[in-house]
């Protein structure tokens, strides 16, 4: 009797043990998705405002300087349930904007272009980036909680169902291929 008890014990513990270790693996998901997604949207500010920046700097066409102007500062203004898709916007208007490399050569020949066209660069490539780390951490979260124990023993607490960031962050060919460009 005392030997049964033992072993139930030691299965009570080693159980108590391994659901230990997998609530402790999800917080350290959680956590990392929260890392993530403040690098993501330190990224997207980024972008939003070198793109401001250029737009105000006087080295673009008007219309270009609007269109760029408006959808920075939409991406900037959004609420976080319209935020993918003012994102999405942005990189429509950088692509449209900066879909020729004589543009890019424009603004790199007017005073100050050289160090905006290359910040602006730089930001357009780490977005995709940061999307990426995001959503990679959001994947392995969702996979960890579909798992019947982590349901069953409510292993995630209240965390709400983490949500992957969706947006077209495809750059502009002409400023993601920049020669000799610094990350």
């Amino acid at each position: 009797m005392t030997e049964t008890l033992i072993w139930i014990v030691v299965a009570v513990v080693a159980c108590a043990l391994y659901l230990s270790w997998t609530a402790g693996r999800l917080d350290r998901l959680h956590t990392r998705i929260d890392a993530a997604r403040a690098a993501l949207d330190a990224q997207l500010l980024r972008r939003a405002s070198v793109t401001q920046e250029l737009a105000t700097s006087g080295v673009l066409d008007p219309a270009a300087s609007i269109v760029l102007y408006e959808a920075a500062h939409a991406a900037r203004q959004a609420e976080e349930e319209q935020r993918e898709v003012a994102e999405s916007e942005l990189s429509q208007a950088l692509r449209a904007v900066f879909g020729e490399a004589a543009q890019v050569e424009a603004v790199r020949a007017a005073p100050g272009g050289e160090e905006a066209a290359g910040e602006l660069a730089a930001s357009v490539r780490r977005v995709p980036m940061a999307r990426r780390f995001h959503n990679d951490a959001v994947r392995a979260a969702r996979a960890l909680r579909r798992h019947r124990k982590v349901r069953w023993f409510r292993l995630a607490g209240h965390a709400p169902f983490p949500l992957a960031f969706e947006m077209d962050d495809e750059p502009p060919v002409a400023l993601a291929d920049r020669p000799g460009s610094s990350t």
